[in-house]
């Protein structure tokens, strides 16, 4: 049963990995929406085996959304080859209709084998058959570490605006030890570009930290019909976030221009439920408006571990 939660109206979940096409085995996680004529393409990141993250479609009926027409029976983009920015993983962040095109903007996974436990950077696929299968626009990321961000450059938002892509993405500020454990942190930036590919930073973030440690990720944004852009992300603390109080939740900025952003998380309306699978954490929100409504689909304990939910927006 729907239930009402602050400016949204949740579905809960409505889809859960549990083995479709031999390989849906564990999370369904940053759900990336494709909203298609009469159905939403939702791709996600899923596991196939502990520590192997790879990227495929579920497709939900937008008058029954917790009904599945159809999945990807294989991933539809492979790892890369050893020594590759995504040779350990491809995870899916932001997909965009340009023309004929759909582009696939990832994060790679690669394993660096020194005391960090991974590298994220940003891949670039696409697509001619409208999301069925990609294809590598080039072999290296698109958004790479840069002299003034030296530890992860993923998780990117890409839109078009006034003739120029933007991107809005994870920038890594550093690696924290907690307990023994290293864990990254990082805050949210702006780059632009002429063509999608190549791209100009301004310095500085474009939503910095609350606080030391905090981490932001994965931006979703949308322009209203007065103009204002309105983006929501997740945010995080870096010490008992898997489980515990410092575990992601829901944030909110808003700008007139893409360049100025005014933080006010009160705003994005949506909370951990007292009970279920999104009872933890609610984390990696994707905002789309189709078929005469505003949704977002997110993930809830686990990063994603017990699949995607949905909500409504009725302000």
């Amino acid at each position: 049963m729907a239930a009402r939660h602050g400016a949204w109206r949740k579905y809960g979940l409505v889809f859960r990995p549990v083995g479709q096409g031999g390989w849906i085995n564990s999370h369904a996680q940053v759900p990336t929406v494709l909203p298609l004529a009469d159905r939403f393409r939702v791709f996600v990141s899923s596991r196939p085996r502990p520590g192997l993250s790879l990227t495929g479609f579920v497709d939900l009926d937008p008058d029954e959304p917790s009904r599945v027409i159809q999945w990807s029976a294989n991933p539809i983009l492979g790892v890369g080859p050893p020594g590759a920015f995504d040779e350990h993983g491809v995870m899916p962040s932001s997909v965009v209709v340009d023309g004929n095109e759909v582009r696939l903007y990832y994060s790679g996974w690669s394993r660096l084998g020194g005391a960090a436990p991974y590298h994220n950077t940003t891949g670039l696929a696409v697509s001619h058959d409208g999301g069925l299968s990609f294809k590598r626009v080039c072999p290296g990321p698109v958004l790479d570490r840069a002299p003034a961000e030296p530890f992860s450059a993923t998780s990117p938002w890409v839109l078009q605006a006034a003739g120029e892509w933007h991107a809005f993405y994870s920038s890594g500020l550093g690696w924290v030890n907690v307990a023994g454990r290293l864990e990254h942190f990082y805050d949210i930036r702006h780059a632009i570009s002429a063509d999608g590919v190549h791209w100009q930073r301004p310095e500085g973030p474009a939503i910095p930290q609350r606080f030391p440690q905090e981490a932001l990720t994965r931006p979703t944004i949308l322009k209203a019909a007065d103009g204002r852009w309105s983006m929501w992300f997740c945010h995080r603390g870096s010490a008992d976030f898997r489980v515990g109080a410092d575990a992601y939740r829901l944030g909110y900025a808003s700008s007139t221009d893409l360049l100025h952003w005014r933080r006010d998380d009160a705003v994005a309306g949506l909370l951990p439920s007292e009970t279920g699978w999104d009872s933890e954490m609610v984390a990696y929100p994707c905002v789309v408006e189709a078929f005469g409504q505003r949704w977002m689909f997110y993930n809830g304990n686990g990063f994603g571990r017990d699949g995607f939910g949905l909500a409504v927006f009725e302000g």
